[in-house]
C-alpha cells in the first residue's frame, strides 16, 4: 500500500497530563503528528501543553489544529512557536484558519481570508528569524532559526486558493474523497497563481476515527463531527451559490436546527441529532480494521498525504493501539 503519515488530534480538557500520555502512546505506535484544538475559552491553553508534549517525546511533530490570527497576535504566535522549536528540536508545526470556535465564543466573526494569508507569511518569516514589516515597523526575532511548516485549513474556494499560495500543507476537515477531490482543484489554482508546485503541498484529511465491529456504536462516537462541519457549511452558503458547492457537503444541513458552541466537538451533543448515518460514514473513518484501511486507501487515491485522527471518542487509547498494531504498518 502507499505511504501516508498519521496524526492524532485532541481537544485539551483537563488534565494536561492526559494529552501528554496520549501523545507518548501515539509516538510509540508509529504516529507522526500530535495536534491540539486551539480554542482558549472552551479548552485549556495549548502552549503550556505543547511544552509538556515536546519535553516528553522525541520524534512526533506537534502543533495547533488550528490556531487563528484573530484571538492570537501573529507576533506572539511566531515567538511562542519559535521558542517551542528550540524546546522540541524543530518538531513544531502550525495549523491555522480563519477562527471558528475561538472567535465565536467571544461573539466575534472569523477573520478574512486576506488577513489569514498575510499572517501566514508574517509568522513564517518571524519564526525563522527573518525581518518583517509589522504595521510599518521593521521587526525580527533574532534568536529564531527554525523554519515553521504552516498548514492552512479551509473548505471554500477562496480559503483553499490562499492555502495553495502560501501553505506547506492543507487541512481539509472531513474524510469524504469526493469532497476532498473538489477542494483540491482550488488549492491547485492557488499554487499556480503563486508559481508554486502543487505536488509539494501536503494534503491532510482530518476527521474522527473509531475502530469497532459495531457500526451503530461507532457512529454515536462521532456524530458530533458532521455537526461541527455544518458551521463551516453555513458560512460557505453565505458566500457562495449553493449550486457552486458540492451537494454532498451542503444538503445535510437542511435539517440543522441550531449549534451550541459550549458543546463544540463534544460526544453526545444534542445539536448533532440531525446528522444522518450516511453523512457520518462519508465524513469519518469508522468500522473494522479492514474497513478503516479501505477508507484510508480511498483518501490516498485522491491525493491525501496525512490522515489526522480526531480522537474525541471513548477510549482513544484503544484506537491508537489498533492503528499502531494493524493499520499504520499496512501503509509503511
Amino acid at each position: 500500500m502507499a505511504r501516508i503519515s498519521f496524526g492524532v488530534c485532541f481537544a485539551p480538557d483537563p488534565p494536561p497530563s492526559r494529552w501528554v500520555d496520549l501523545t507518548k502512546l501515539a509516538e510509540s505506535n508509529g504516529f507522526d503528528y500530535a495536534w491540539l484544538f486551539d480554542s482558549h475559552v472552551l479548552w485549556q491553553e495549548v502552549y503550556p501543553i505543547f511544552t509538556l508534549m515536546a519535553a516528553n517525546t522525541k520524534t512526533i511533530k506537534i502543533g495547533p489544529c488550528v490556531t487563528n490570527p484573530g484571538t492570537r497576535d501573529a507576533t506572539v504566535t511566531a515567538s511562542a512557536l519559535a521558542t517551542l522549536q528550540e524546546i522540541s528540536g524543530g518538531r513544531m508545526v502550525m495549523g491555522i484558519g480563519r477562527g471558528d470556535s475561538a472567535r465565536r465564543v467571544l461573539g466575534q466573526k472569523p477573520v478574512s481570508v486576506e488577513r489569514m494569508e498575510a499572517d501566514c507569511r508574517l509568522i513564517r518569516d518571524l519564526a525563522a528569524g527573518r525581518e518583517v514589516s509589522y504595521d510599518g515597523v521593521k521587526i525580527r526575532i533574532k534568536w529564531a532559526e527554525h523554519e515553521l511548516p504552516i498548514w492552512v485549513a479551509g473548505y471554500g474556494p477562496k480559503a483553499l486558493r490562499a492555502a495553495g499560495r502560501v501553505a506547506d500543507g492543507v487541512i481539509i476537515q472531513l474524510a469524504d474523497p469526493a469532497i476532498i477531490k473538489w477542494c483540491l482543484q482550488f488549492v491547485r489554482e492557488g499554487a499556480q497563481e503563486a508559481g508554486r508546485n502543487f505536488d509539494e503541498i501536503e494534503i491532510q484529511a482530518a476527521a474522527p476515527a473509531y475502530v469497532a465491529d459495531d457500526l451503530e456504536a461507532a457512529r454515536e462516537q462521532v456524530r458530533w463531527f458532521p455537526a461541527l462541519v455544518s458551521n463551516h457549511v453555513v458560512d460557505l452558503l453565505k458566500r457562495y451559490d449553493a449550486q457552486d458547492l458540492p451537494k454532498a457537503l451542503t444538503d445535510y444541513i437542511k435539517a440543522r436546527d441550531h449549534y451550541d458552541y459550549q458543546d463544540h466537538a463534544k460526544r453526545g451533543a444534542a445539536h448533532a441529532d440531525f446528522v444522518p448515518d450516511e453523512v457520518i460514514d462519508r465524513f469519518c473513518v469508522i468500522g473494522t480494521v479492514e474497513e478503516s484501511k479501505r477508507r484510508i486507501q480511498e483518501l490516498i487515491d485522491v491525493g491525501v498525504d496525512q490522515f489526522n485522527l480526531y480522537l474525541m471518542v471513548e477510549k482513544p487509547e484503544a484506537v491508537i493501539k489498533a492503528y499502531g498494531e494493524a493499520i499504520i504498518p499496512a501503509f509503511n
